[in-house]
């Protein structure tokens, strides 16, 4: 297995044209084309953007967006989190660990995570410690939220069962 690292990636046309592969091999859902496109200014080193490249081609990615505190519904007491979106890892380099590698970098940051279990990932989501939340339908329209809370974090769904 090749070392490989995650890293920022810039948002430039060469990032869109990778980006590409994802939307004809992946999930159409996924597709972070129209978010490049929306972000496009040539080079820019801080996009949410995040990949693995393995033999020069991008082979995983995700989105990590930082959340203000004033916009948290999830967690006690409120505060500035992560929102961990579309991650994907193309066919050809799946069960080598690239999703993991991501999710772990993600951790690093050291603030709670709010992700969306899709296409039956639930059980990958609870293997990285993310735990569902129980479905709010003001809050989640239609999600399916699991997060990941870091030392003395809770959440506010359990804080309120507790009154």
């Amino acid at each position: 297995m090749p070392s490989y690292y995650v890293e920022r990636l810039k948002i430039n046309f060469k990032t869109l044209e990778e980006f590409k592969q994802f939307r004809d091999y992946g999930l159409a859902e996924l597709s972070m084309l129209e978010d490049l496109e929306a972000n496009l200014i040539e080079n820019n080193s801080e996009s949410p953007f995040y990949g693995i490249y393995l033999y020069g081609r991008l082979a995983a990615r995700m989105c990590l967006y930082h959340i203000d505190a004033k916009y948290d519904r999830y967690f006690s007491p409120p505060q500035e989190y992560l929102e961990l979106w579309k991650l994907e890892v193309l066919a050809p380099y799946q069960k080598q660990g690239l999703g993991s590698a991501l999710v772990s970098y993600a951790k690093q940051f050291g603030l709670p995570i709010k992700t969306n279990a899709r296409n039956r990932s639930a059980q990958f989501w609870e293997k990285m410690g993310f735990q569902p939340v129980r479905y709010s339908p003001e809050r989640d329209r239609g999600e399916s939220p699991y997060v990941w809370l870091p030392e003395n974090v809770s959440l506010l769904d359990e804080e309120n069962k507790e009154k």
